[in-house]
């Protein structure tokens, strides 16, 4: 890349912009993208992804599930309203790079704390802007997910290629491993930045056991406004272990990278089965998916972004969802339909979206856990987004219900979960109508409130 000359570098040194270092991303096929630093110095490798969300970087950024990846950002700017900390989903950024079309150095937010660019150097991320992020997200769309490198040290797009070629695939890696246990902070309640709409914690009613295989503060937050005390487990704490601080009900939570690597989680959710409420989220969904000995599989590029739809098939309602995975669980893996309830049909359909246009949740008969419903599906590309265990108090989404980043539509699981733990029965039949939202406080209602 050319030196930018006197006089552009003399423009550009009085803009909020600054001279900025040139930066490079080299996907693992060839294709090159060049632009300008906008973060730390430095060279990364990871997976190449993309996040649809027009908000919610620093949630993204923080987010364990994206251990591993360099995300693209696909709205034209990010960074507008800056970064409050009150946001972070754990003490450190777990992102491996950060691409953008353009990252804003100037936020206008009275909860901002400092600029996206300045948080990306404190925490060493390496990040890109001015690339076409268009021409990005459709190679990626064709091409499907693979590896890159970012740098902002080697500009050669021949020997950044022959790097990233080298690196190993995050496929088959346990990422689990490195991020369950990292620090957090978790709020009780919501932050003060957050209470002008969100009430009080209420008191705990059940005491929960959580898989951290990656867990968001903001999980945890859904889960004590449930009447949730949670305690955290690391990833491969046994079954017993956890049966042993009494639970009243089990949470496989959120996490990075392939499913099928994380063999210990699955084992013991398959041990916890039956004996105790369980709810799965995103990799917790899989787990629940696995343990049932189904299969998993690799999306082409996944789903990412706060803009999901899922239909929820029990009650025909579409939620507008907040996601982050690559890997999904084949439904026709766990076993064959039962066509008494599964409206006479017999044969299973990759598309999963036929059941949403018959308005029938089927149900398969597994093996090893009974009769099992698909609850949840995505109407996107009509894969698997959630399963209800009939004959075991359990339920998984693949989707982020906590919304943060992202819509509340799907905040009625927690209180589902509450409900299972109290021996409630279809607990998933909730209508989001009227339910999404209860819990915050709208309008005068703060004002009333505090009167």
């Amino acid at each position: 890349m050319r030196s930018l000359s006197e006089p552009s570098t003399t423009l550009l040194s009085g803009t909020s912009k600054g001279v900025q270092a040139p930066a490079v991303l080299v996907l693992e096929d060839g294709t090159a993208f060049r632009g300008r630093s906008v973060g730390a110095p430095g060279e990364v490798c990871g997976e190449a992804c993309f996040n649809t969300s027009i908000e919610g970087y620093l949630e993204v950024l923080t987010d364990p599930s994206y251990a591993g990846q360099v995300i693209t950002m696909t709205y034209p700017q990010i960074g507008n309203y800056g970064v409050s900390l009150d946001d972070v989903q754990r003490a450190q950024v777990f992102a491996r790079g950060l691409v953008a079309r353009d990252v804003c150095p100037t936020p206008s937010s009275w909860r901002s704390e400092m600029p996206l660019p300045q948080f990306l150097r404190e925490h060493g991320i390496v990040a890109i802007e001015g690339v076409d992020t268009r021409a990005l997200v459709r190679h990626l769309r064709e091409k499907g997910a693979m590896g890159c490198i970012l740098s902002t040290e080697d500009l050669d797009v021949e020997s950044l290629r022959a790097k990233v070629q080298a690196a190993p695939a995050l496929q088959g890696q346990n990422l689990v491993e490195g991020v369950s246990g990292a620090p957090m902070t978790p709020q009780l309640g919501a932050p003060a930045s957050h209470s002008f709409a969100k009430p009080p914690t209420p008191k705990a009613s059940h005491h929960v056991v959580a898989y951290d295989c990656g867990i968001k503060e903001s999980i945890l937050g859904s889960l004590a406004a449930a009447g949730c005390r949670v305690t955290c487990v690391p990833w491969d704490a046994s079954a017993e272990d956890v049966l042993a601080l009494d639970p009243d009900g089990v949470f496989l939570s959120n996490g990075p990278g392939d499913p099928e690597a994380v063999a210990a989680t699955s084992a013991a959710a398959a041990e916890l089965l039956g004996r105790v409420p369980v709810f799965g989220i995103c990799l917790g969904h899989q787990m629940l998916g696995l343990a049932a000995d189904g299969s998993a599989m690799k999306l082409s590029y996944g789903h990412r972004g706060g803009n999901h739809p899922v239909m929820n098939l029990i009650t025909g309602q579409v939620e507008v969802t907040s996601q982050n995975h690559g890997f999904a669980i084949r439904f026709d893996s766990l076993g064959p339909l039962i066509p008494e309830l599964s409206g006479g049909m017999a044969e299973h359909e990759d598309d999963l979206r036929v059941w949403a246009e018959r308005g029938i949740a089927p149900v398969v008969q597994n093996e090893r856990f009974g009769r099992i419903r698909l609850s949840h599906v995505s109407l996107n590309d009509g894969t698997l987004e959630g399963l209800e265990f009939l004959d075991a108090p359990a339920f998984c989404v693949q989707y982020h219900p906590e919304s943060s980043p992202g819509p509340s539509d799907s905040r009625y699981l927690f209180a589902a979960f509450s409900d299972l733990m109290d021996g409630g029965a279809d607990v998933l039949s909730v209508d989001i109508a009227s339910d999404r939202l209860s819990g915050w406080k709208l309008g005068g209602e703060a004002d009333h409130a505090q009167a």
